[in-house]
């Protein structure tokens, strides 16, 4: 696992929604990603068109400030209308953060309850998910650390048509499971002459989030041409494709 590829998963910032509006600093020019419990819609107010660029997609929205502009406070609504969040987002001149957001909703208390509830396996976050198949990958097995629950499942070790365009082939590497949670790495190769830009909405399938080790491939034959992206769904890979 790359430096670079660590640092970025050790430096997520963890927020619980408490109804507080959660600030959101951003750099200009430097992407930033907030990753949300479920697919989200923001709605970007019309003054910052043109300087804000916001993409969503199954869950995380990439926030690119194109200017600088004063803090703004931006809704951002769950797809089923479960959850609104509110953000107080700026772009100063000079300052910001790149490093990735994680949101989630505060437990909720058990149910008192006479029947008994079945044992299970303990769902772990998607920044765990991914830092534990990057770690299963890359890292030498005296830094492995295990994440309880989580459990190996078999994925076909073949092509799949994961990206959209055809220059970039995908091939699933490993895949494992917690909860109802699936994480599953997946090796991505530039067979083109072009360099290729990688964005979640690139993607074909549904997935709760997807985290590319690198963002750029360098042309076919480059020892920068591939790398591998983290995907986090609710069912197993194989029954995407």
């Amino acid at each position: 696992m790359s430096a670079s590829a660590t640092a970025a998963l050790e430096s997520t910032e963890r927020i619980v929604w408490r109804k507080i509006p959660i600030t959101l600093d951003l750099g200009v020019g430097q992407e930033r990603l907030v990753h949300f419990p479920s697919p989200v819609s923001v709605g970007l107010p019309e003054h910052l068109q043109g300087r804000l660029r916001i993409q969503s997609s199954a869950g995380t929205v990439y926030w690119l400030a194109q200017h600088p502009f004063p803090p703004t406070r931006i809704l951002v609504r769950a797809t089923d209308d479960s959850q609104v969040y509110l953000l107080d987002v700026a772009a100063p001149l000079q300052g910001g953060s790149t490093s990735p957001v994680e949101i989630a909703l505060p437990r909720q208390p058990p149910v008192a309850s006479t029947e008994p509830v079945p044992a299970g396996p303990s769902t772990h976050g998607y920044v765990s998910l991914t830092r534990f198949a990057a770690q299963q990958l890359y890292a030498p097995q005296r830094l492995q650390t295990p994440l309880p629950g989580a459990v190996r499942v078999p994925v076909p070790a073949k092509p799949v048509a994961l990206v959209r365009g055809g220059a970039v082939v995908a091939v699933p590497l490993a895949s494992w499971r917690s909860g109802p949670r699936y994480v599953t790495a997946v090796k991505l190769t530039n067979t083109s002459p072009q360099a290729q830009e990688l964005l979640a909405q690139g993607l074909r399938g549904e997935w709760l989030a997807a985290t590319f080790q690198h963002h750029r491939l360098l042309p076919a034959g480059d020892e920068a041409d591939h790398t591998v992206v983290y995907l986090i769904s609710d069912r197993p890979f194989s029954g995407l494709f």
